[in-house]
């Protein structure tokens, strides 16, 4: 993706309304284009209560992300001060995307007075490679996150641990990672690495686990064995005229199915 694409008005999914007061997590000025406001739906008082999260403003944001960055300044770069937009990246399977994700997302987003944020993807065959099967499919996985607010660019072909080298060629200044992620059995040795070297260089910004959610549903793709029953082919499920009547019997078959143990 050339910087055109990347910078064209069409690739940003915001809802603009000029009549409100911008966030300061506005998309920033790369010369070239205006500054966009994001005007942010106020949450329920549900989920103010329930979501520990929601009730953070963007200055509450910077004040805690600052905070940390500038207590581990012996070991990283302070907080940026300069007026232009900061590139953040986190990455993720994204399934299924839960509130948990969206909250992360704003955080992440709202970190800098000025936030471009790239959200990449792990694709199907990385997952299975390291033993987290998504249910869905890649391609949808990233439209979803394509129609998110906060999210400026998708980045499709996200490596599973993130280098030196991919994060030279997106020109990424800092990588979000929620807190507690080092314990958290998603993340295996192999990102745990990538996220840790730059840890050491001050390039991880820290987004605050959110505390109140139901726990994501755990997806297990089916898995074909010799012992399962087999599923019922099509013709077998045709129905039985009633004699006499014109009608169609749709339960007989299924009914016959369950004396038989098939459902």
């Amino acid at each position: 993706m050339d910087n055109s694409s990347v910078l064209s008005d069409e690739d940003y999914d915001v809802i603009s309304n000029p009549g409100q007061r911008s966030l300061e997590s506005s998309i920033a000025d790369f010369s070239h284009i205006a500054v966009q406001s994001i005007r942010e739906i106020p949450p329920t008082e549900a989920a103010r209560e329930t979501l520990s999260t929601t009730t953070l403003s963007p200055a509450d944001i910077q004040a805690w992300v600052r905070g940390v960055m500038d207590s581990a300044n012996a070991r990283s770069v302070s907080y940026p001060t300069d007026n232009r937009a900061i590139r953040v990246y986190v990455d993720g399977v994204f399934d299924v995307l839960t509130a948990g994700h969206m909250l992360q997302l704003r955080q992440a987003k709202l970190s800098f007075p000025s936030v471009y944020l790239m959200v990449g993807v792990f694709s199907d065959g990385p997952c299975q490679k390291y033993g987290s099967l998504p249910r869905f499919p890649h391609v949808e996985r990233c439209e979803l996150l394509r129609h998110c607010r906060w999210v400026d660019e998708i980045v499709p072909d996200a490596p599973w641990s993130v280098d030196d080298a991919f994060v030279i060629s997106k020109r990424i200044d800092y990588v979000a990672l929620e807190e507690g992620s080092s314990v958290n059995p998603e993340f295996d040795k192999a990102r745990l690495k990538g996220y840790d070297s730059l840890k050491k260089l001050g390039r991880v910004v820290p987004t605050k686990r959110t505390l109140g959610l139901v726990p994501a549903p755990l997806i297990v793709p089916p898995v074909r064995s010799a012992e399962g029953t087999p599923f019922i082919k099509a013709p077998e499920l045709e129905p039985v005229a009633l004699e006499g009547e014109g009608q169609v019997d749709v339960t007989h078959g299924i009914n016959r199915m369950a004396l038989d143990g098939q459902c």
